[in-house]
């Protein structure tokens, strides 16, 4: 389904993504000339395996799944991408392209800029630059820190890392999700999310019914949950502080 670009009405802003909020006004002020305003849905595939990347996304209120499909079908999420970065490293780190794949996980809004305009705004002189290497960084902790927790961790401890930091990017407390797109994000089988959701829903902590999560009990999920989510919360807010006070301030 091709992208619907969209005026931008009062409603929106490009101060709703907290890495562009975290630019001084005037640098915002000069890439907002080129930042458009695209709805995205459900499912919307960003870019492909090895095909070259045409924009870089900020998010406001989507949220995109990055994962990789084996050669079997089969998928995982390597790392998530809300409000507090942006898709298209690739863009600005000089590959262009990448094996893995873009996919929005959680309709909503974005901010898009082509990407001859993202390597000229990369490359001035100014905030842009440090802030997308700062998140670069941020990222991997969550890609590497995906990795270990899908390796040595339970489905339980997956799933509350998974709906702490899907939480983290939102308002409210309420997440329009399956059993089965979580089931794909976290490359484990549906039944495994049927049973570790029961659990949580038993303990108070979430209330499941239709496609609909909601969390009625954060820190219990976060007693839950393992050490993983903290690690990348903590990077996330050491790394770009200004995104982590951002942050705090939707979850409030």
């Amino acid at each position: 389904m091709p992208l619907q670009s969209l005026a931008m009405p009062s409603l929106h802003s490009t101060r709703q993504n907290h890495l562009l909020a975290a630019l001084p006004a005037a640098e915002l002020a000069l890439l907002e000339r080129d930042l458009e305003l695209a709805a995205l849905q459900l499912g919307d595939m960003l870019y492909q395996p090895g095909r070259q990347l045409a924009h870089a996304y900020f998010p406001t209120t989507s949220i995109v799944s990055l994962h990789y499909v084996t050669a079997s079908g089969a998928s995982a999420e390597t790392a998530g991408v809300g409000n507090e970065g942006m898709v298209g490293i690739p863009l600005f780190m000089g590959g262009d392209t990448t094996p893995s794949s873009a996919v929005v996980q959680t309709a909503g809004h974005a901010y898009r800029l082509e990407r001859r305009l993202l390597k000229e705004a990369f490359h001035r002189a100014g905030a842009l630059q440090p802030l997308l290497l700062r998140y670069t960084q941020a990222l991997m902790t969550q890609m590497s820190q995906t990795a270990a927790c899908n390796r040595h961790h339970g489905v339980e401890q997956q799933l509350c890392r998974w709906l702490l930091l899907t939480l983290d990017r939102v308002p409210g407390r309420e997440l329009v999700m399956t059993q089965e797109l979580i089931a794909s994000m976290l490359g484990v089988r549906r039944e495994g999310i049927t049973e570790a959701a029961g659990k949580l829903q038993q303990a108070g902590f979430i209330r499941y019914r239709r496609g609909h999560i909601a969390v009625l009990d954060r820190v219990g999920l976060e007693t839950q949950a393992c050490e993983c989510y903290a690690v990348v919360k903590k990077e996330l807010g050491r790394l770009l502080p200004a995104v982590r006070q951002g942050q705090e301030a939707l979850v409030g």
